[in-house]
């Protein structure tokens, strides 16, 4: 099934790597900077922010989240032990490529009944998760069921993930520009019981 012929694999690496920093480079240039600079004024006016993504997505968002806890961010992640209740003035930012993903819709519905606001990262504005949400920034990658290439030669939803992670590490790291915190300010958040 694989190979243990060291010249393919590294063949297949020269071709693979460059393809996935264009698909990547290519869907920046299609992501709505509006939608972006919505979002990141929904992060700076929330009271508390919860983030919540399924699978690969959620491993994308727990980094996001790390990240804004080191920007100084009130954050949690839908799931953990410690993550208090949603209330209004808080915000939940989904990322589901489908929008369907019934845990993350359900945890939606319960922020919009609360009247906490909603932001979504989907490749469709058309879902149950879209319909809940005050903002939805369309990441234009491929579904995870999409296995015709058509947008993307990557298995499953790998150029959506790996977008998710793009976009909040851009919105983090404009934030920060605009913030005036000084790196070594920063760094003191960062994790010391590792």
């Amino acid at each position: 099934m694989f190979t243990s012929d060291k010249s393919a694999l590294a063949e297949r690496l020269r071709a693979d790597l460059p393809m996935i920093l264009e698909e990547n480079t290519k869907l920046a240039t299609q992501i709505s900077i509006d939608e972006l600079a919505i979002l990141a004024l929904m992060l700076q006016q929330a009271k508390r922010i919860f983030l919540i993504g399924a699978g690969r997505t959620g491993l994308m968002m727990r980094a996001i989240a790390m990240r804004f806890m080191h920007l100084g961010l009130n954050v949690h992640v839908v799931g953990e032990t410690t993550t208090p209740a949603i209330q209004e003035d808080d915000l939940l930012l989904a990322a589901s490529g489908s929008g369907t993903t019934s845990a993350i819709v359900k945890a939606a519905e319960k922020a919009h009944s609360v009247s906490a606001r909603v932001a979504v990262l989907s490749t469709t504005n058309t879902s149950p998760l879209a319909n809940v949400a005050q903002l939805v920034v369309i990441i234009p990658a491929a579904q995870k069921q999409d296995f015709h290439g058509a947008i993307s030669e990557q298995y499953a939803g790998s150029l959506f993930e790996q977008n998710v992670l793009f976009v909040g590490d851009a919105v983090f790291q404009t934030l920060w520009k605009f913030s005036n915190i000084p790196a070594e300010i920063m760094w003191k958040q960062h994790a010391n019981m590792e």
